[in-house]
């Protein structure tokens, strides 16, 4: 199969190169899937888990990519849930072989049924940014109905997607970024928009949850401004901010069926869209 394989860290994205390797056999709860879309963000190459596995190991040459939608082509020993020939999409582990590649195995938890009527590109879309969204706003944050939201990065991949399911489940949502970004960041459902280089952050008051893809002295700024018993959540590794009484909870994303399913589902009928870049 042709494949994009990475060896070099130094290298960055002039690194990547398409290359023959072996199709994959599925392994013991494991499924191959045909990929016909699949995502990649950048900063994989910055990752540990893309040049070593578990056991901090070497394991270049790697195939970047983790985001995929495609078509199941082989059931490992033990599989279950899913069946050769169905739609699925999902997020691959971040130590195996990815997704830039024509045939990829996933373990099947991993994956989630992609309904007929949801494009390729749009399902492989949605894994690491849906997932994040969710998992910060709901798992993360305990978001609920009233609550006000400070969205970091509107305007993104990962921002826009919290900022409609924050809107969805009943949250007051003010979104930030670049001057350029306050028409999408509105048009994504922000209901106020501060441009971080001109307006004032602190300027917005009190909020319930920050949700954080910046870190550094944003996030310092923006814990203080978190009310009583609120959350920040970043996605940008341990954060030195900390609300004064709140909790603050940094986090890897994880693929989650159910979730998944959650997801695509609000896609279908019209109440999320994606936002591919």
């Amino acid at each position: 199969m042709k494949a994009v394989v990475v060896t070099e860290q130094a290298a960055g994205t002039a690194g990547m190169k398409l290359v023959e390797r072996p199709e994959p056999r599925a392994a013991i709860n494991d499924v191959v899937v045909q990929v016909h879309a699949s995502g990649f963000v950048g900063t994989e190459l910055t990752w540990p888990s893309t040049w070593t596995d578990r056991l901090d190991r070497d394991r270049t040459p790697s195939i970047p990519g983790h985001e995929l939608a495609g078509v199941v082509t082989a059931l490992g020993y033990g599989t279950t849930g899913l069946s050769v020939g169905q739609r699925v999409f999902g997020l691959t582990d971040w130590t195996r072989d990815g997704t830039l590649a024509e045939y990829v195995a996933v373990e099947a938890r991993n994956l989630a049924p992609l309904p007929g009527d949801v494009d390729f590109t749009v399902g492989a879309s949605l894994p690491i940014s849906g997932l994040t969204a969710w998992q910060g706003l709901f798992e993360h944050g305990r978001l609920q109905a009233g609550q006000s939201v400070l969205v970091h990065g509107a305007a993104g991949a990962v921002g826009s997607m919290v900022t409609q399911l924050a809107r969805l489940a009943g949250a007051y949502v003010i979104g930030t970024g670049r001057a350029a970004d306050r028409q999408k960041a509105l048009d994504f459902g922000a209901q106020e928009f501060v441009d971080l280089e001109n307006d004032v952050l602190e300027d917005v008051g009190g909020v319930d949850l920050v949700f954080d893809v910046i870190g550094g002295a944003i996030a310092k700024r923006s814990a203080r401004l978190i009310r009583s018993g609120g959350t920040l959540v970043t996605i940008v590794g341990p954060s030195e901010a900390r609300p004064a009484d709140g909790l603050a909870v940094d986090f890897v994303v994880e693929s989650d069926r159910a979730q998944l399913g959650e997801i695509v589902q609000r896609v279908r009928d019209g109440r999320l869209r994606t936002n591919i870049g």
